[in-house]
């Protein structure tokens, strides 16, 4: 259904394609010296990074606020292993398991959070790990 009018569609006619006038060839002015013709390469455009990649890139990018929930649960985690070799140690049960988390626990507090105040923080519960892996002769 076609409507004609101010507020409908009109009818246009095509041109059809541009049409270009004047010569299709390109040439240089020729000169009297020869020299040697530089080696002819094929010249590239970058290529835009399609979808899936851009997407894979942008994952790649952590923003502050994720850093800092990410050092913040690597603080919680490093307290509850401390807890728990706090209670076998008062149970008189020494777990060696518990060691080994607490190395590894260890080894995550050293990236940075960007944040001053946590970092801080996060530095005296690596201390602690630390004074607790000397005591147990595993550091």
């Amino acid at each position: 259904m076609r409507i004609y009018g101010p507020n409908g569609t009109t009818t246009s006619t095509s041109s059809g394609p541009a049409r270009r006038t004047g010569s299709s060839t390109f040439s240089l002015p020729t000169s009297t010296t020869t020299q040697p013709e530089p080696e002819a390469r094929a010249v590239h455009a970058p290529l835009a990074p399609t979808g899936l990649e851009a997407l894979l890139a942008m994952q790649g990018v952590e923003d502050a606020t994720e850093r800092r929930k990410r050092s913040v649960a690597r603080g919680r985690s490093a307290l509850d292993v401390l807890d728990d070799l706090k209670i076998g140690l008062l149970a008189g049960t020494f777990n060696p398991a518990t060691v080994a988390r607490l190395r590894a626990a260890a080894a995550e507090l050293k990236t940075s959070s960007g944040d001053p105040g946590l970092d801080a923080v996060l530095s005296e519960i690596e201390l602690r790990v630390e004074v607790e892996l000397a005591k147990a002769g595993q550091y």
